[in-house]
């Protein structure tokens, strides 16, 4: 008998592929049914005629690594269909260290509230190592899905201790014993590393204002764990820093592949900045340049929704990349803070640090700084440039004055990214951009993105920017398969993590935030998302159902429905993963049962467009080395690198087939398969093959399926 039966949906798989009217059988927390029609007994039936059913959300940017402990059904999420999570971004992660330290990082960093901390310090216990981690997260009453990574930081400051990791390079010493850990964190079942270069991430406590562990890492020590990374096929992820060209420079270094595995790196943030119009462009241009050129495996991470971030007057993670805001948001008490406002010497740096001509993330602009609350309600709606006007003073001073009188009772917003929604929606369908950078369970009283998966459903369908089932695969199987989790897709034994969603619901507008007195931290204010009641009729955990009318039911958090994942591919050595790269069939890494490069070849030469181009090329090529035999003319020898160009043509033109870059300029196993197939088709034997290697992988698929 089946547990569940869900009749009538339509059902999109989480590959792309068109949504089919299908109903699907679930027995154990798994897909044992998916067809028309099905006609067996269940437990429970339920007719969702005229809905969508899609795989569960990915949320690949979260820091829920401390509030798991507290709250493992992590509802703010689950709520909008988020049935994974990535965790341990950014470089924090507590896969090792001691919780003090750990607290140091998470509390202001993420801007944690110290209540939830403080809650986790009391019970939290040493894990030891990191399978002895995995291992807790495994006893936990896991809400939706985890796949955690392994932060540098927490990494540095467990082997370094924190004070050195704060202030000194890595020892040599300090690196064997870094990378030794870290490859254990990374057999153990961590997907990946994560570090940060931003100079705004800060820690509190005994070494207030100074940044993050990872920050301080010189070159050698990213590259060791970039190339740990490389040698598994596993994540790299990597915050750079804006105001330093070269951490981009030292990200996209490491990311090539041309004679070596390339670095999964996925990099934040692909951002359509509202100071700099033209920056978005170079997104793509780098994962062209890298991917395609240079043998890499690079992705960009971008938002959904306009990048807005609140702020409780001067205690916003936006104060961090100047000095003076480093000193107020250093300041534990209200009172401290009015102490250095109290200093003309103070004031004088702010305004000096405010009004500084640089590269800036955040634009420091009074009239795009919009109060949203004030002791003086005359104030509320208005931005503080306005104020400043009907004050008769000038901006940067009512700013201050602003500031040091009303303290974390002046609230006030700030938008400087992702304003534009054509250009929105040309990051999000991009493929080498991932939808992501929700920073879920971080900066509690600062954004609400809870919803990102969800917000980039509802652009594509009130908007008509990509398909529906484009949209739902790149939140789900197309991050999944990046990533290498096992998850995102709706087939027979899979798992049963999937969302029952009302259509007409998805064309209403991104809900904005709003606060509330959230239970979980004592009572403290939190920003949250609601409006996805409408449109997240359910959502099914392991066939478990955790959520109904976008309201979270008692048994999340308290029955173990998510699991902690295990990467999907494991490789270990350079040498197998190059292999691996070289021999994909396209860009997203799909397996397949070729053994021999031969198969490989004729599957990604189907089309017989491209199939003509490359036998001119191989004309083309011969064609110059006897026209240069025959008149000693050199200019011949130009062919050659036009009959590249005109193979590559073929693919860029008919067929987007992966092209390795080694292939490209010269390979033997290349050079081999192109005569073979230049001879076969002359001799009328090549479209055999194809059809032979089309049969060998549709039998593969099925049983794989």
């Amino acid at each position: 008998m089946l547990d569940l039966l869900l009749k009538g949906g339509l059902v999109f798989d989480g590959t792309g592929a068109p949504p089919v009217c299908a109903d699907i059988g679930i027995v154990a927390g798994r897909i044992v049914r998916l067809a028309p029609g099905i006609d067996e007994a269940a437990r429970t039936t339920r007719d969702v005629g005229g809905q969508w059913i899609v795989p569960g959300f990915i949320d690949i940017h979260t820091h829920y690594d401390v509030e798991v402990e507290i709250a493992p059904g992590l509802a703010e999420s689950v709520r909008h269909g988020v049935t994974s999570v990535v965790m341990g971004n950014c470089s924090l992660s507590l896969t090792v260290g001691e919780a003090p330290d750990l607290a140091d990082i998470f509390l202001r960093v993420e801007s944690l509230p110290a209540p939830l901390v403080r809650k986790w310090l009391a019970q939290s216990v040493s894990w030891g190592s990191p399978q002895a981690y995995l291992a807790h997260l495994r006893s936990l009453p896991l809400g939706p899905n985890v796949a955690p990574l392994l932060g540098h930081s927490a990494l540095r400051a467990a082997v370094m201790g924190l004070e050195r990791s704060l202030h000194e390079a890595a020892s040599d010493d300090d690196l064997a014993r870094m990378r030794a850990l870290a490859g254990q964190a990374l057999d153990a079942g961590c997907f990946g590393i994560s570090v940060d270069m931003v100079h705004w991430h800060k820690v509190s406590g005994a070494f207030a204002g100074r940044s993050v562990p990872s920050h301080y890492a010189a070159a050698r020590e990213y590259r060791m764990l970039a190339d740990l990374c490389r040698e598994r096929d596993a994540v790299f992820q990597v915050t750079p820093n804006p105001q330093n060209g070269l951490s981009f420079l030292l990200i996209l270094a490491m990311s090539t592949g041309l004679f070596r595995p390339p670095l999964r790196a996925t990099v934040l943030s692909a951002l359509d900045m509202s100071d700099h119009p033209q920056l978005w462009r170079l997104f793509p241009l780098i994962t062209f340049v890298v991917n395609r050129l240079l043998g890499g495996n690079l992705r960009f991470q971008t938002l959904a929704e306009p990048f807005a971030i609140y702020a409780d007057g001067p205690i916003t993670p936006l104060f961090e990349e100047f000095a003076a805001g480093v000193e107020l948001n250093s300041c534990a008490t209200a009172a401290a803070r009015r102490a250095l406002w109290a200093s003309d010497a103070f004031r004088a740096r702010f305004r000096a640090d405010w009004q500084r001509r640089e590269l800036r993330t955040f634009h420091r602009d009074p009239a795009r700084m919009w109060i949203v609350a004030s002791p003086e309600a005359d104030q509320v709606g208005r931005s503080v440039a306005e104020v400043a006007a009907a004050r008769g003073s000038d901006a940067t001073a009512a700013l201050i004055d602003l500031l040091a009188t009303h303290d974390e009772q002046l609230r006030w917003v700030a938008c400087g990214a992702n304003e534009r929604p054509a250009i929105r929606r040309r990051l999000l369908a991009h493929p080498h951009i991932h939808p992501g950078f929700t920073d879920a369970g971080a900066h509690s009283r600062n954004l609400a993105f809870f919803d990102g998966a969800l917000a980039v459903l509802r652009e594509a369908v009130s908007t008509a920017c990509m398909s529906p089932e484009r949209a739902i695969a790149r939140v789900t199987g197309e991050v999944a398969r990046w990533f290498n989790l096992d998850a995102g897709e709706l087939r027979e034994g899979r798992r049963a993590d999937l969302l029952v969603l009302s259509p007409a619901a998805l064309k209403t507008a991104v809900p904005a935030p709003l606060e509330i007195a959230d239970p979980l931290l004592e009572g403290a204010r939190r920003m949250v998302k609601r409006g996805s009641a409408a449109a997240v009729a359910s959502v099914f955990i392991a066939g478990i159902e955790v959520v109904r009318d976008g309201e979270p039911l008692p048994v999340l958090g308290t029955v173990r429905t998510g699991t902690l994942l295990a990467p999907t591919v494991k490789v270990r050595g350079q040498a197998a993963v190059l292999a691996r790269y070289r021999n994909r069939i396209d860009d997203e890494l799909v397996d397949h049962p070729f053994c021999d490069y031969w198969d490989i070849f004729v599957f990604k030469h189907q089309d017989r467009r491209n199939v003509l181009l490359h036998c001119l090329a191989v004309l083309m090529m011969y064609g110059s080395g006897l026209a240069l035999l025959t008149t000693w003319n050199l200019w011949w020898l130009l062919l050659v690198p036009a009959s590249q160009a005109t193979g590559l043509a073929g693919h860029w033109l008919f067929e987007r087939s992966h092209v390795d870059m080694r292939d490209v300029v010269f390979s033997w196993r290349a050079s081999r398969c192109l005569n073979r197939m230049f001879f076969a088709v002359l001799r009328g034997r090549y479209w055999h093959e194809v059809g032979r290697v089309r049969n060998e992988f549709a039998l593969f698929r099925e049983a794989a399926a």
